[in-house]
């Protein structure tokens, strides 16, 4: 067959039983048997599917498979620091509690790190699959956060290896600090990912010519763009004040159910204080990262506070939705404070660009701003609430000497885990779709990066599907670990012999053998 020759297609009848060629020849005057296209099981099966505008689905599936992995960030950041926090006690105080939680707790990372390990491929394959005309223009710059990203991956990935391996083979000290690299690996490694993101909303480091080719690349100034400092302070202090109060939230729970022996106290106490530590200071950079903001994406600041009209003295508004005519319907509007907290130098005197001032080709859709202005409610909402149980747990500390003990606030505890998440499911749900429509600010709107395979969504339900295995998966086995570590007494064998070791019947099989 002489494909150069013909430009044909398959077509298929509404009902999909019936399929036909049709081709146009360059210059030859019939089809002859030896050129006529050969029609395969698989060309029949995708010409049969249904076409879909592809965008919708290829955010959807950007947004599933990065809100499924950002699940396991903040555990691939701060566990390790929580780990390295009682493997010092364990050395230090000779604490047989603290030395037992270190080991747990690095098995318990290295599954975590696993399943993130996939779901993060998945996404770098997603990047070029989904957006291929995104990462075609701007792949020269977008890729050089992520190139250092790699390295801090297989950073990480080699001394949780040394670190787990490590135990009872390696002097105390010595294995403390093969652990210390991965806590800066999973430092740096969040904040290359997040410089990436930040230079889609700040993209700066790149010379294009008349058509718009990339031309020439600065990648310091890629890496360290206008937006990246806050948002990476924003995130990886997320990721510790997430982490704690998820691992917190485990031993709250069992506390609650009768398990009140110091090792679920040391356990809580490290976890929740970590978390205690990063929520103050969480609000702190969220602020500054809101006035950057205001500063520089006027209309994602006008989505957030939901600001239909330029004006000072905007109000902040609680909840409610913009209508069709962009106008605000419901909400508990608290007058002025939007301007106040824009500027507060200024106070209610503040000018809040509106809706109004951006171009129609360039303006977010109703749905994307009542979005975007409900994640932000939901995010400072869950942090504020947060922010409250955490002083709750100081002034105890403080004035007390000791922590809370009522059952309130270990309930409280116990739901704190998931609302943190949902609270950095939301964060990342305003950084992203109040972008819109763009997916390089001012510079490529999310329809012309967007794949052109209108058969998207095929890939869609198999990632979730794939994903929802890979998140059970993951449970139970984590639920089997625990038990099994219940079930035992004291320094278990699981724990003595650490996983790929020898075991202990081993060795004095070895030593009576010699």
């Amino acid at each position: 067959m002489l494909v150069s020759r013909h430009v044909c297609r398959l077509v298929v009848d509404g009902s999909g039983q019936q399929v036909r060629v049709e081709g146009e020849q360059d210059g030859a005057d019939r089809w002859t048997q030896q050129e006529k296209p050969v029609v395969t099981a698989a060309d029949m099966w995708i010409a049969a599917l249904p076409a879909v505008d592809p965008v919708p689905w290829a955010r959807s599936q950007m947004a599933f498979t990065l809100g499924f992995h950002i699940i396991l960030v903040p555990l691939g950041v701060s566990w390790a620091a929580m780990t390295l926090i009682a493997n010092y006690r364990g050395i230090r105080h000779e604490d047989s509690e603290a030395m037992l939680l270190a080991q747990r707790w690095s098995k318990y990372m290295a599954v975590t790190f696993a399943v993130g390990a996939v779901t993060g491929t998945v996404l770098s394959f997603e990047f070029g699959l989904l957006w291929p005309r995104f990462m075609g223009q701007w792949g020269a710059a977008f890729g050089i956060p992520f190139a250092f990203e790699g390295i801090f991956f297989f950073t990480e990935a080699i001394f949780i290896s040394i670190y787990i391996f490590g135990w009872q083979r390696l002097r105390p000290w010595v294995h403390f600090w093969t652990g210390v690299p991965i806590v800066l690996a999973g430092i740096l490694g969040s904040v290359s990912v997040v410089a990436a993101n930040a230079w889609m909303n700040a993209p700066e480091g790149v010379t294009v010519d008349s058509s718009g080719k990339v031309t020439d690349v600065d990648p310091v100034k890629v890496i360290f763009n206008s937006a990246m400092p806050l948002m990476s302070a924003h995130m990886l202090v997320a990721a510790y004040m997430v982490g704690g109060f998820l691992i917190a939230a485990v031993y709250a729970a069992g506390m609650l159910r009768g398990r009140h022996d110091r090792y679920h106290r040391v356990a809580f106490a490290i976890g929740f204080t970590v978390a205690a530590v990063a929520t103050p200071v969480q609000m702190g950079v969220g602020d500054g990262l809101a006035r950057w903001v205001f500063q520089e994406q006027p209309e994602k600041f006008a989505s957030i506070e939901m600001v239909p009209q330029t004006r000072s003295d905007a109000p902040e508004v609680l909840f409610g939705h913009l209508n069709a005519s962009y106008q605000v319907v419901g909400g508990v509007p608290i007058p002025g404070l939007a301007s106040i907290l824009s500027d507060p130098a200024t106070g209610t005197s503040t000018v809040v660009s509106g809706l109004n001032t951006v171009p129609s080709d360039d303006e977010p859709t109703v749905t994307d701003v009542n979005i975007t202005h409900l994640a932000w409610d939901v995010m400072v909402g869950i942090g504020t609430l947060l922010f409250l149980l955490t002083l709750w747990y100081w002034i105890s500390l403080i004035f007390r000497r000791r922590m809370p003990q009522g059952r309130w606030f270990l309930r409280a505890a116990a739901v704190s885990g998931g609302l943190s998440v949902v609270a950095l499911e939301a964060g990342w749900t305003v950084s992203e779709v109040g972008r819109q429509p763009w997916i390089v600010y001012e510079k490529m709107k999310v329809v012309d990066a967007a794949t052109a395979n209108t058969g998207v969504w095929v890939t869609f339900i198999l990632v979730t599907v794939l994903y929802a295995a890979l998140g059970v998966t993951a449970i139970l086995v984590l639920r089997g670990m625990s038990r099994r570590f219940r079930a035992s007494e004291g320094p278990d064998d699981a724990d003595a012999e650490v996983p790929y070791g020898p075991s202990t019947a081993d060795a004095e099989h070895e030593v009576q053998l010699r």
